[in-house]
């Protein structure tokens, strides 16, 4: 059984984008596809957040979805947040196509991201890996620059 959610990011800057999920059924890796416009050319952190609250922007959304406890890391790393997705990197065009699998969050159970909140970030994520005093929680990811909430998907 296919299931899809959507996210329609927008923020304080002229960063707006869409993000589909998809996944073939539980236990399956989650497809994250879409595009997001209005970034600065380069890499920035994109991240699945605790919350679906963006009552005050999107610094209402919380943490970095955590439901094991871990410090944060990069999407390939067995240490990680689950809602540590990496970066996405814009072009000289301002426009990041977004195109990952990931097998840490799920669209049903207990790691479902129905719900919560997608950021991107003004900076590149550091993955963990940077030796700042933010590496471990944040990736020293920067500002949040756009956010919205993870709903189901029409069909």
């Amino acid at each position: 059984m296919s299931i899809k959610a959507v996210c329609v990011l927008k923020g304080d800057s002229d960063v707006t984008g869409t993000v589909i999920f998809s996944q073939e059924g539980e236990g399956k890796p989650v497809t994250v596809t879409g595009e997001l416009r209005g970034l600065a050319p380069g890499k920035h952190g994109f991240h699945i957040h605790q919350f679906g609250d963006n009552t005050s922007g999107c610094t209402s959304a919380g943490p970095h979805f955590n439901p094991d406890d871990k410090d944060h890391g990069g999407p390939t790393d067995a240490i990680r947040h689950a809602g540590d997705l990496g970066n996405v990197e814009a072009g000289a065009d301002n426009v990041a196509k977004v195109d990952i699998q990931d097998s840490q969050i799920s669209l049903t159970g207990p790691k479902s991201i129905i719900g919560r909140t997608v950021v991107v970030h003004a900076d590149v994520d550091d993955l963990g890996k940077g030796g700042h005093e933010l590496s471990k929680t944040t990736g020293n990811a920067g500002g949040r620059q756009a956010c919205g909430v993870i709903g189901i998907a029409k069909s």
